[in-house]
């Protein structure tokens, strides 16, 4: 199974980048690009906010679960996750033991300003939506930066992100297959890739590439 299609798991707090970033990164990977929110509501047949309304949160995040677990190919995906996924309990390990992790951060003066008046997020949905930002945030951000390489995104265009995704998954895409046993010892099938320096940050830390 090795030969440098490992997946790659695209996990942060809404208003990161997460989808765009991973459609970009696919497409040059020659990988399927797939966003947890887009494939939960095809299969459910019903928008995210429906869920919530209908099922109530967790329900939802039982099908975030199940479509981690075995719903989406194991091999040469870029799975963007929505920004709650990982912050279920056991997620950050099955995400890990299934591919690649990167965090796509951004400060939350820059979140608020990207997401504080989308009503279309179910958890935003509330007559402060700012004050639900920083609860989140708060809550959530330990967990995000234990998940793996962490990107900030603030001020950083759409192509320079792209590319600093790309060579940090070009970088610990091998060491996965190495971890689990599936690469070849001379990392045969990881093409380089163009674009600059590395700068990308150790696991766990913060990197502006």
């Amino acid at each position: 199974m090795s030969g440098g299609n490992v997946n790659l798991y695209l996990v942060g707090f809404m208003g990161t980048g997460k989808t765009t970033t991973g459609r970009a990164v696919a497409a040059h990977l020659g990988f399927l690009a797939l966003d947890s929110d887009h494939e939960i509501e095809r299969r459910a047949g019903k928008s995210v906010a429906r869920i919530f309304a209908e099922d109530g949160e967790t329900a939802f995040r039982a099908m975030e679960r199940k479509f981690i677990e075995d719903g989406h190919p194991g091999r040469g995906a870029v799975v963007a996750c929505g920004g709650g996924l990982v912050v279920q309990p056991g997620m950050v390990a099955l995400l890990q033991e299934k591919g690649v992790v990167i965090c796509l951060h951004a400060t939350l003066a820059t979140i608020i300003q990207r997401t504080g008046q989308n009503q279309t997020r179910p958890l935003l949905n509330v007559e402060n939506p700012e004050e639900r930002i920083r609860r989140l945030f708060a809550e959530r951000e330990e967990i995000y930066r234990r998940a793996g390489t962490m990107i900030l995104t603030d001020f950083r265009p759409q192509h320079e992100m792209v590319m600093h995704v790309l060579r940090t998954y070009q970088r610990e895409a091998p060491e996965w297959e190495r971890k689990h046993g599936l690469a070849s010892a001379d990392g045969k099938g990881w093409p380089g890739i163009s674009g600059g320096g590395d700068g990308a940050a150790e696991t766990g830390g913060p990197s502006r590439g």
